[in-house]
């Protein structure tokens, strides 16, 4: 009786006929044959792809285990060693690759097989949160804006007034100076003052006197007290000046020099000045 291919559970239905190549071995993606499952069965009362059971196995009608010819030939050693071979074969491979994915299972897989899905859209308390983080953002960028423009405001401000301080300072300044005529006047009085001793009330009179400068006596009196503000003129050593400059000419006794110094007529120093003067010439 012919044998054929009994393919192990799960397996695909060989086409009729066919035999194994030398060295054929199960694909490892097929599920392992059950313990002893045979491979070549001569039932032809089976369909070509329907398994065979080995405890359905027919038996063998040999009279005697000397008689090779008269065993089945599932019994016969050039059937059985191969096909032990054969099994063992397939457990190995089982239990080596059974867990390997297929190569089909492996290619889906791959991320090029991968199912690009559509992102996720936020939620409505996702996009709550995003627009309230932006409404602060807005607040504080509103509140840096502000706060700068109150800051350039006060600068500006700081500014102005300091610039209308140096305008008046300088107003100020010019005003000091005073009137051509008096700033005339005050050139006058320190030419006086560089040539000899005066006193304030002599002064005075040099740039009034109609055979002086003839000036106008507010703007003698301005030119003076802008010389004394700005501390150009000590009368104390106007008066030792005007002292030493008399005895430079004729003599003079201690009282005689003072009253000089004093008279209407004379400098018109006063009297703490004209002692202070005649001190400094060592009488």
């Amino acid at each position: 009786m012919p044998a054929r291919f009994n393919p192990a559970p799960g397996w695909p239905a060989a086409p009729d006929g066919w035999t194994p190549e030398p060295g054929w071995k199960p694909d490892p993606s097929w599920p392992p044959a059950p313990p002893g499952w045979q491979l070549w069965v001569d039932d032809a009362s089976l369909a070509p792809d329907q398994p065979v059971d080995p405890s359905h196995a027919p038996a063998s009608t040999s009279a005697g285990p000397s008689d090779e010819s008269q065993r089945p030939w599932y019994k016969k050693k050039r059937f059985i060693i191969p096909g032990s071979l054969v099994v063992l074969t397939i457990l190995f491979a089982s239990l080596g690759g059974g867990n390997e994915p297929s190569s089909d299972a492996a290619d889906l897989a791959t991320p090029d097989r991968v199912e690009q899905t559509a992102p996720e859209k936020p939620s409505a308390d996702e996009l709550a949160a995003e627009a309230e983080a932006e409404r602060v953002a807005a607040e504080e960028k509103a509140a840096e804006d502000a706060a700068k423009a109150a800051e350039e405001a006060a600068q500006a401000e700081a500014d102005r007034v300091t610039a209308e301080q140096e305008a008046a300072a300088a107003a100020a300044a010019e005003a000091a100076k005073g009137t051509v005529s008096q700033q005339n006047a005050y050139r006058s009085a320190q030419s006086y003052l560089s040539f000899k001793g005066f006193s304030r009330a002599g002064l005075i009179g040099q740039l009034t006197s109609e055979y002086g400068d003839g000036y106008p006596a507010g703007d003698a009196e301005f030119a003076v007290a802008r010389l004394e503000a700005e501390s150009a003129v000590d009368w104390n050593a106007e008066a030792a000046e005007a002292a030493k400059s008399y005895l430079e000419f004729t003599s003079f006794s201690r009282q005689g020099l003072i009253d000089q110094l004093t008279s209407q007529y004379g400098d018109e120093f006063t009297p703490e000045q004209a002692e202070y003067g005649v001190s400094q010439t060592g009488l």
